[in-house]
């Protein structure tokens, strides 16, 4: 019992520390930059052109992402109209995933084509699990235990794997793609690139976070399950 009390509260740390820090992080430098001449779409704009990559731009409400399938940049309202270094570090490491993208990056593939299937087998976990308690007096048979230990697998594995794969993905696009462009293209001087390798690190630390509470999460389902 102590080990599970324990098992929380450090789960809590390694979980809400990260999100915390980087919310201070990004924060921090969210004031308009006295000597960024560009917005955050100015910058992108630049960038898809210059790096002539087919994809387009769009400001969006639900956070800054790439999307791989309809090959978009799409980029929060708040750093979209912003000269911030929080706005130019973030369109960087967007564009940095379009470069993945263009270069046909194997684990950003895959990370796509999983979270494509994902979706139909996590609707089929929750069918599954929704029909099995109906099923049970029904058919005295082991295999509808194996199907609610499979479909439940499913629904509680199937984020482990896909933030497993994005980790690798994340990294690539901040600091094999982000800060080279940003150091090659001379767009920030030296203590800026600092701060945008501090900003990008912060954000790296919420998908480890996120990583290590879908395992945490896995782990209490398999408890469960032996019990």
């Amino acid at each position: 019992m102590a080990f599970l009390i324990i098992g929380f509260v450090a789960l809590f740390i390694l979980t809400s520390l990260p999100n915390i820090w980087t919310k201070a992080i990004l924060k921090k430098h969210q004031k308009p930059h006295p000597t960024i001449p560009g917005t955050g779409a100015q910058f992108a704009e630049h960038l898809i052109k210059k790096y002539q990559l087919e994809v387009t731009l769009e400001e969006t409400q639900q956070g800054d992402h790439y999307d791989p399938i309809q090959k978009v940049v799409r980029i929060s309202s708040e750093n979209y109209h912003s000269n911030s270094l929080t706005a130019i570090t973030t369109v960087a490491h967007e564009i940095g995933h379009a470069l993945q993208d263009q270069a046909h990056y194997e684990p950003l593939l895959q990370r796509t084509l999983m979270i494509q299937r994902a979706s139909w087998m996590q609707k089929f976990s929750g069918i599954a699990l929704m029909i099995t308690p109906v099923l049970i007096p029904l058919m005295h048979t082991p295999m509808i235990g194996l199907v609610t230990f499979a479909a439940g697998f499913i629904g509680m594995g199937i984020p482990v794997l896909i933030h497993l794969s994005t980790l690798p993905v994340e990294m690539d696009a901040s600091f094999k793609r982000a800060l080279p462009l940003l150091a090659e293209g001379e767009y920030l001087d030296k203590s800026d690139l600092k701060k945008a390798k501090q900003i990008l690190r912060a954000c790296a630390m919420t998908y480890v976070a996120a990583s290590l509470s879908s395992l945490f999460n896995l782990w209490k389902w398999l408890r469960a399950i032996k019990r």
